[in-house]
């Protein structure tokens, strides 16, 4: 049996490779960056907050990327097939988790993008692709939201 402590190692030990990961990161962006990070503009932060939102949906969210979140996910037989949970413990708990929690997902993906954003001309296009997908996507729960709230309104008076 897998005690809650050892998943707490696993999660310490991801926390510590992404602050690795970041610190490598400032490293790389303060010599090698092409923009300079204190001249961000708002515009900047707009896209690079609607790229990440975007890519965090794409991973915690989309079908599209299903089979991938499903690779850290143990598959058990059940009758008449499959089902899949979480594993136990262990680092693929921990991506797991990762994978299902939008607001843990998003700080990665807030790295990734900046990182990209600063040291790469060419993820400028990429970025901006995504920022515009953000905007879709956000457009198009609102609308869902909207249609669902008046067919509930609609249900509610009998219409």
């Amino acid at each position: 049996m897998i005690r809650i402590t050892d998943q707490y190692f696993w999660n310490f030990a991801f926390s510590v490779f992404f602050v690795v990961l970041v610190v490598m990161a400032t490293i790389i962006i303060d010599t090698e960056s092409y923009k300079d990070p204190m001249s961000l503009t708002v515009f900047d932060f707009v896209l690079m907050t609607l790229a990440t939102f975007r890519l965090t949906r794409l991973f915690v969210y989309d079908a599209v990327t299903k089979w991938f979140r499903e690779q850290f996910w143990d598959a058990k037989k059940v009758r008449g097939g499959y089902v899949l949970e979480k594993p136990k413990g262990g680092p693929r708990r921990t991506l797991a988790d990762l994978l299902s929690c939008p607001w843990c997902f998003g700080v990665w993906m807030a790295a990734v993008v900046t990182f990209f954003y600063l040291t790469s001309p060419w993820a400028y296009f990429l970025i901006l692709f995504l920022a515009i997908a953000g905007v879709a996507t956000f457009m198009q729960l609102t609308a869902n939201l909207i249609g669902h709230k008046a067919e509930q309104a609609k249900r509610e008076t009998g219409l």
